[in-house]
């Protein structure tokens, strides 16, 4: 009978050619079959999501009560929020969502090279959102620094630096330093509290991006494990869990949206 470890190529399949990686995978000797050792880790994976959401909740119950305390703080801070990037991330994780599920179902058919190309949508999905927070939200409040591009920029036309950068970028005298706390430096903040909504803002965001990229990572490690055919109708858990932890992320963001980007 052929294992899984002396007899297998980088493409998934033994010597003879005979069966992939997915079908000749076997449950752990604690399980009594493939399905229980499924359900046990999608269980289990839940359980873990519980934690997360407890997290986030966390952050959204001092977002209410930060709010309730200090509003006109938290309008001032959240006007220079331009709802049209945030907008945009939106829909780029919601399609996210879509190539994840969608990669499942590829490989619950076994569609293997239709499951790696949603797979790698999927990821390219996740860096994009990451591309447009670090570079037209978080540069250009924290340093003062826009892309050429960004549609946020007609509002400062007669306060950008003429030299700029490469002509890539353009620079705002006095837009930047609006960072968080202690290192807010913002010289035309309209309250006293407004350090606390950026406090907010980064940790919230922050956070998110920071489980983006974990996701990301997950992602990553399926379509290596995917190119050498471990994922098929009998065997897809790693993949399954990887996108309930994606979904998580695309909800978590659905609820941030409209809380930082849309109530003034």
């Amino acid at each position: 009978m052929t294992t899984l470890d002396s007899r297998s190529n980088p493409l998934g399949q033994d010597v003879q050619g005979s069966e992939p990686l997915w079908k000749r995978y076997l449950p752990g000797h604690h399980w009594r079959s493939g399905e229980e050792e499924f359900d046990a880790c999608t269980l289990g994976f839940w359980l873990f999501l519980a934690t997360e959401v407890l997290l986030f909740a966390g952050l959204f119950c001092a977002y209410t009560v930060l709010r309730y305390k200090h509003p006109e703080a938290f309008a001032n801070g959240s006007s220079y929020l331009d709802w049209r990037w945030g907008a945009l991330n939106t829909v780029v994780l919601l399609i996210s969502s879509y190539t994840m599920a969608a990669s499942i179902r590829a490989f619950q058919l076994n569609h293997q090279k239709q499951g790696r190309m949603l797979l790698a949508t999927t990821f390219i999905c996740g860096l994009a959102f990451l591309l447009i927070k670090f570079t037209f939200e978080y540069t250009p409040k924290l340093s003062g620094w826009f892309i050429s591009f960004d549609p946020a920029l007609h509002h400062y036309a007669s306060l950008i630096d003429k030299e700029g950068m490469w002509g890539l970028f353009k620079h705002v005298e006095g837009y930047g330093g609006k960072a968080p706390g202690q290192f807010f430096s913002y010289a035309f903040s309209e309250d006293a509290w407004e350090p606390l909504w950026w406090s907010v803002y980064y940790c919230a965001t922050g956070i998110h991006a920071l489980h983006v990229i974990i996701g990301m990572s997950l992602i990553a490690w399926c379509f290596r494990r995917a190119r050498m055919l471990a994922y098929g109708p009998s065997h897809y858990t790693m993949v399954e869990n990887t996108g309930l932890y994606w979904h998580l992320v695309d909800l978590i963001w659905i609820f941030l949206f409209p809380l930082l980007y849309l109530i003034h």
